[in-house]
């Protein structure tokens, strides 16, 4: 059904020009950030000049302070975050249409959209936008919305110039019930990998202004990180996405071993996938294993989180590209 595959081409250009869009909105979300802790700065100055000469606090009611009053009541009425709302809004916007892009392309193949690594990361970029904006529902992470909507418009549009292949039939070890559970749960552990890469690098960021700030430095850091939590909650945020997606990861290397023995007799033979996808694992834990642990704590847990996503991406992209195995299903000649 060459008709819907091409619908399903309009529809992913579509999602990656208004992920654009909503990468732009975020952008200018932090640049609005920036400004909202410049003025609290100066209105906190402004009070401390006021108590320090003697007279009342800003919005004490003392005649000497209604200035300071006057420009924290001017910060709360201005408009906070709205360009958070536009990118979430153009983020929902292009969640929709890359799903109708996938569901086109799985009725055009009437099997699974990700038999090949166009369509793999078709559906992976997808669960990674659709995590972010379900946690979005319970905790505010808008903040991390430059970071989600740049990866999905670089990995989905590298896909689409360099990696797209044509509806082919599948090859005989892919027709097993765990190509639909393997690939799935691999593509949600990502999911989360990538939320946790993200915080721990906003993490070592807010570290090194919390650094400078106890150090009295003049310049601290981007100004937005003034308005984003502290250091040790992103941590916390991070190591906990990051325990759901070693779950899920977990569950891969264990359905791939088995997904293995049915198709190839045998659980496990060191093929460049397998080695990968072990070592990806293996990386996760010493991270979650250094969370753990006191001297391991904080920008060192962090640069491991970091390090464990960027393994995600080589086997992703490099290995599946590159190196031939077992697993070289991507479709490329």
């Amino acid at each position: 059904m060459p008709d819907l595959d091409s619908l399903s081409i309009l529809f992913i250009w579509t999602a990656i020009a208004i992920y654009a869009a909503a990468f732009v909105a975020y952008a200018f979300d932090l640049a609005r950030r920036s400004e909202v802790s410049a003025d609290a700065r100066l209105v906190r100055e402004r009070d401390a000049m006021l108590v320090g000469a003697g007279a009342p606090a800003a919005g004490s009611g003392g005649p000497s302070g209604a200035d300071a009053a006057d420009a924290a009541s001017d910060l709360q009425k201005r408009p906070r975050y709205v360009m958070a709302r536009v990118g979430t809004a153009l983020t929902v916007l292009g969640f929709l249409f890359q799903l109708a892009a996938t569901i086109t392309r799985g009725i055009a193949a009437e099997r699974v959209p990700w038999a090949n690594l166009y369509e793999f990361a078709m559906t992976g970029t997808l669960l990674v936008v659709f995590v972010y904006l379900l946690v979005n529902t319970r905790i505010d992470l808008r903040f991390l919305g430059t970071f989600i909507t740049g990866l999905v418009v670089i990995l989905m549009g590298a896909a689409a110039i360099s990696f797209y292949v044509g509806i082919v039939p599948l090859m005989d070890p892919l027709k097993s019930v765990w190509l639909v559970i393997h690939v799935f749960v691999a593509s949600l552990g990502t999911a989360f990998f990538a939320l946790a890469c993200a915080l721990s690098v906003l993490q070592l960021m807010q570290s090194r202004r919390e650094r400078k700030i106890v150090e009295a430095a003049e310049k601290q850091g981007p100004r937005f990180l003034a308005t984003l939590p502290d250091a040790d909650r992103l941590e916390g945020m991070a190591f906990r996405f990051a325990i759901v997606g070693f779950i899920f990861w977990t569950f891969t290397l264990i359905a791939g071993a088995i997904w293995a023995q049915d198709a190839w007799g045998r659980y496990w033979g060191f093929d460049v996938k397998e080695t990968w996808t072990f070592i990806i694992w293996v990386l996760y834990a010493g991270y979650l294993h250094a969370r753990a642990t006191r001297g391991w704590r904080g920008n060192p847990s962090a640069w491991l989180s970091i390090v464990g996503f960027t393994a995600v991406i080589f086997n992703f992209t490099i290995v599946n590209v590159f190196f031939k195995g077992l697993h070289a299903y991507s479709g490329l000649s």
